[in-house]
């Protein structure tokens, strides 16, 4: 009986420390009870493809304009990082295009609620150039 209430304990304890992870980079108004990421908005009118075919391909198809890029040296393609970059990219106080460092930039909203690392800036810029 003792164990299982100790097990009960650590379980709690468990899944509030997972809750309060999961909601540490999260704005507290997100309208959606801190369960799911904050995604940004586009600046555009409309994404290359619909938002459910972009969560689930997104790696997919940089990947793929990677692959064009290094071995064919095709480098124009609506699924460029510097495309994503462009269009999804949040100013920060002040005004500015915040860099992958920042918990509010557009990738990390959803790498770190999924616990999983971007490396893609260590070569590449995560913010569009400034104009």
């Amino acid at each position: 009986m003792a164990r299982r209430r100790i097990f009960l304990v650590m379980l709690a304890l468990v899944l509030v420390g997972i809750t309060g992870m999961a909601n540490a980079t999260k704005e507290p108004d997100a309208g959606n009870g801190g369960l799911l990421p904050v995604i940004p908005m586009g600046l555009g009118d409309s994404c290359v493809k619909d938002t459910g075919f972009m969560r689930r391909n997104h790696m997919d198809l940089l990947k793929h304009q990677r692959d064009e890029t290094m071995k064919e040296g095709i480098r124009e393609n609506p699924y460029s990082l510097k495309e994503c970059i462009s269009c999804h990219a949040v100013n920060g106080p002040d005004a500015k295009p915040v860099t992958v460092s920042s918990p509010q930039h557009f990738c990390r909203s959803c790498h770190d609620y999924a616990a999983v690392s971007i490396d893609c800036f260590q070569c590449h810029a995560s913010r569009p150039e400034l104009q």
